[in-house]
């Protein structure tokens, strides 16, 4: 029986929507091997993991606007050879309908990724069990609030699902890299277990809460302002949280945090008012990078030689979308 190789993001709407992949293709049989990518390195790493002739899963990864001609190209190749199933919630790039790629494209942004993915094998036979599951990747990715979740919520008990899915949160954000530990979520995700029946999971939940205290202390000292973004190079914490405190604590549309890794700047940004995803779509292919994610949340990577000129697009931009 052929392979299933399952790309996912390593958060917690990529983590839950491999697992409720996992369970199905694992229950049917399927050999399923996981890994975890991003926007910018999905062409790569679809071409390094899975061989012509393997059914490849992808779910919660943006395309990058800077990778379409080549993301094309590995769709068509990939499903000429064997199934290539994408899922994603995020907003589609300036160029490219993900409808008009070749392969069994689901594409949503109604929902999180994890709602999408369990709707799409639930129809197929998945157990109804596993909604709890799919609840903690909604409430993760903070899309808590949409029909689906409301109305699954009621048979199940809230005050567990918010806990159990805080645990996944705080746990995974403690991992970062280490790609065998999250492995090891997914496969305990997609045996319906409990984010807290993971004791390893639990100290990392704790331990990355109160990183998170520091870092929002911390925060406070480092901040630098210029124009519509506050922002901190090299926090030393979640670039998602530090960049959130940013946007509160310097009182600006924008908040930004990066992170010098080598010769790049991986940077994450939060707002309440700007299109984060329209806005690094628009100026990352100016200074060599990628960008995107979701209208509020988004993140970019490019050189770190080009980070004040990435600030000063980012306030030229976001002085015309305001």
């Amino acid at each position: 029986m052929s392979r299933w190789v399952l790309l996912i993001h390593g958060d917690s709407d990529g983590v839950v929507s491999g697992a409720l992949a996992y369970a199905y293709l694992a229950g049917r049989g399927f050999d399923v091997d996981i890994y975890f990518t991003h926007p910018a390195g999905l062409a790569e790493d679809l071409r390094s993991f899975a061989e012509l002739g393997d059914n490849v899963f992808i779910a919660d990864i943006a395309l990058s606007e800077k990778h379409l001609g080549e993301i094309e190209s590995l769709f068509r190749r990939y499903s000429e050879h064997g199934r290539l199933l994408y899922i994603d919630h995020h907003p589609e790039p300036l160029s490219l309908k993900p409808r008009d790629l070749w392969g069994e494209i689901i594409h949503d942004t109604c929902c999180s990724a994890s709602e999408l993915v369990y709707r799409y094998f639930s129809e197929r036979g998945l157990s109804r069990e596993y909604e709890r599951v799919a609840l903690y990747g909604a409430i993760g990715d903070y899309l808590d609030e949409t029909p689906w979740v409301k109305k699954a919520l009621l048979d199940w008990d809230k005050r567990s699902v918010y806990f159990e899915a805080g645990i996944l949160v705080q746990g995974l954000e403690g991992s970062r890299k280490e790609y065998d530990f999250k492995r090891r979520i997914v496969r305990l995700l997609a045996r319906n277990m409990l984010p807290s029946s993971d004791s390893r999971l639990v100290l990392k939940a704790l331990e990355q809460s109160i990183r998170d205290e520091e870092l929002r202390i911390r925060i406070k000292s480092m901040l630098k302002v210029k124009g519509l973004v506050s922002y901190v190079v090299d926090p030393g914490g979640s670039l998602g949280r530090a960049a959130n405190y940013a946007r509160i604590y310097g009182g600006t549309p924008i908040g930004l945090a990066c992170e010098i890794r080598d010769t790049k700047c991986v940077a994450s940004l939060r707002s309440v008012s700007v299109d984060l995803n329209l806005l690094l779509r628009r100026i990352t292919p100016l200074i060599d990078g990628t960008g995107g994610g979701h209208p509020y949340a988004a993140g970019a990577r490019f050189p770190r030689d080009r980070l004040d000129e990435f600030i000063d697009l980012i306030n030229r931009e976001a002085g015309k979308l305001l």
